[in-house]
């Protein structure tokens, strides 16, 4: 009886350790955390109704321009790769570079560009409900 007890407290401490060595090998970093979009601008309460999120990976070619459009939703994302110039109606510019994050604005008119010379790849998620398009173009 003592002799498993002793295997077993060594399978613990083994199993400890090795739960401590992975564990230290994991690291959180906080991109981004705001009540307010990147142009300063609070964030509006979230809408009521069945909640649904989306994930979208949007790859901007070099050059291309997106439209004058608006997301009606909390939404925010990470540049994976390339750059991406995003410029309000108003005339507030967010340059963005490869790793860097993004909390866009709402219900505001904006576009985007890409003018590097490789795609722009950005992840974004949308905070929305169900039904809810993510973005309105002009």
């Amino acid at each position: 009886m003592r002799k498993r007890f002793i295997l077993f407290a060594l399978a613990l401490l083994i199993g400890g350790q090795a739960f401590a060595e992975s564990a230290a090998e994991v690291t959180v970093e906080t991109l981004a955390k705001s009540s307010a979009s990147w142009n300063g601008t609070p964030l509006p309460a979230y809408a009521s109704g069945q909640p649904e999120v989306s994930i979208l990976r949007i790859r901007i070619a070099p050059g291309a321009t997106l439209p004058m459009h608006l997301h009606p939703m909390i939404n925010a994302g990470v540049l994976l790769s390339g750059e991406l110039t995003v410029k309000t109606e108003k005339g507030d510019i967010l340059r963005l570079k490869a790793g860097e994050a993004i909390i866009e604005v709402v219900d505001q008119w904006h576009s985007g560009v890409n003018a590097g010379k490789q795609p722009a790849e950005i992840l974004v998620f949308y905070a929305g409900v169900a039904g809810q398009p993510l973005s309105i173009k002009r």
